[in-house]
């Protein structure tokens, strides 16, 4: 990125004055009277004008206002004034914001200056989501836009070391939530030029949303350049170490980053638990994924249920139903209450297989246990019924599962309008709700069903 001249901060004059009739007022007794006024057919941008801004008598002001035109107010305004009306509403986060955009909106160009004007009377007030806004505004291909490398603002803020952290950390994480992860290291490395620590939670946030965009090996090379920084990692850290490494396969590497742990007093959470044990079950490795939550358990390490859905759902997809059964009734006995996503894992496998009886008994079972239920353990089973020919068991059921209130989606509507119209119910599947979601495509099901 382009380098940046360093520039000088503009001097803060202690006061500004307004004359008004005979008498002058004070800049700050000014703001207020703006901020107990309606502003009607004046603008914020108004209330701003240079000849507000400056110990100028009305005789002595050079500018004139049409008021059928805001743009023409400011024609006169340049940077350096622009700025320095920033510096005297850094008590003022609102004013400065609305002065900024109506700048805008009458045409004013900013430049790296007042840009940097505006984000330090942002980040003196903790305006966060106003910042971001501001970021996400001139990130990615708007950037081209403004005239400046958005990095040339960095020399400006320099001079207060607590607002270009801030600024830096919050750019980074705006470049990487948009994708941009060349920028989002470039930002990263900035604060190291700059002499500052990264900090730990953004690295993660990067780590972990490059292994989500598939980039897992620049993941690792972000991790092995923070280990070699010498910051000091988290457990969420490592967590996401053993995500990216499981995602490879690696599991050899994997449970070295444990004992690493342990060397450096880091303790390992739920999170890296879960992790590591949801990566053996994913690669069909759920015998080893189970034998690792009973050895963590054993060693009195955190186990959530999340790592029982993991294990459950990988002997599920490898259609080792009995062994998920039993993991079920292991769960429990440790007091961990099994959840829909559980119940919900083993509902479609056996559905899956066509035991619709255990599927049913299962299902009895969860909502016997306070578990509501939802479309998609819904639409497993009657569609599970329909496949087995009980075509006509799936329209009950589905006007049993309509009766008690259960949200019901497209897809159940698709599956039970096609068993109606099996069953040459025709009117009594064009009756099917008219304001159920998706009902286009239950209505082209209809067609092609009338058609054949």
């Amino acid at each position: 990125m382009a380098s940046s001249q360093h520039l000088a901060l503009f001097p803060i004059p202690k006061y500004y004055q307004l004359v008004s009739s005979t008498r002058l007022i004070s800049f700050r007794k000014f703001i207020t009277r703006i901020q107990l006024t309606r502003f009607n057919s004046s603008s914020a941008l108004a209330q701003l004008s240079p000849a507000a801004q400056y110990p100028i008598s009305e005789e002595q002001a050079v500018y004139t206002y049409r008021k059928d035109s805001a743009g023409d107010r400011f024609i006169n305004l340049n940077a350096s004034r622009v700025v320095e009306s920033f510096n005297n509403l850094k008590n003022d986060p609102n004013l400065a914001c609305s002065f900024f955009t109506q700048l805008k909106e009458s045409g004013f160009r900013h430049n790296v200056d007042t840009y940097a004007a505006f984000i330090k009377v942002l980040c003196r007030w903790r305006f966060d989501k106003k910042l971001q806004s501001l970021l996400l505004e001139i990130v990615g291909p708007k950037e081209s836009d403004l005239g400046f490398d958005i990095t040339a603002s960095f020399d400006v803020l320099s001079v207060n070391s607590g607002v270009l952290i801030w600024v830096l950390d919050m750019l980074f994480k705006e470049y990487v939530s948009v994708g941009m992860f060349d920028e989002a290291i470039d930002a990263l490395f900035q604060l190291k030029k700059r002499g500052f620590i990264p900090c730990i939670m953004s690295c993660n946030f990067l780590m972990n949303r490059l292994i989500e965009h598939g980039k897992v090996d620049m993941a690792l090379a972000i991790y092995g350049h923070l280990k070699m920084s010498g910051l000091n990692l988290n457990d969420y850290t490592y967590g996401i170490l053993l995500k990216a490494l499981c995602r490879k396969g690696n599991f050899e590497e994997a449970r070295d980053v444990f004992r690493e742990m342990v060397e450096v007093g880091v303790n390992s959470n739920a999170f890296t638990c879960s992790t590591y044990i949801e990566g053996l079950c994913s690669h069909k490795r759920s015998d080893s994924g189970y034998e690792a939550l009973r050895a963590f358990r054993a060693a009195k390490w955190p186990i959530d249920t999340f790592a029982y859905i993991a294990v459950i759902r990988g002997f599920c997809s490898e259609m080792k139903l009995k062994e998920a059964v039993d993991v079920l009734f292991d769960m429990v006995n440790e007091g961990v209450a099994p959840d829909v996503y559980i119940y919900g894992a083993l509902i479609h496998a056996y559905c899956k297989t066509r035991n619709l009886l255990l599927a049913l008994a299962l299902h009895k079972d969860m909502v016997s246990n306070g578990i509501k239920t939802n479309c998609v353990i819904l639409s497993s089973i009657l569609q599970c019924m329909c496949e087995m020919g009980m075509v006509s068991e799936a329209v009950d059921q589905f006007k049993e599962f309509r009766e008690s209130g259960i949200f019901l989606d497209k897809v159940l509507y698709n599956i039970v309008v096609d068993a109606l119209c099996k069953l040459g119910k025709l009117e009594e599947a064009v009756e099917m709700p008219n304001e159920m979601e998706g009902r286009q495509t239950t209505f082209r099901m209809l067609l092609n069903c009338m058609m054949k």
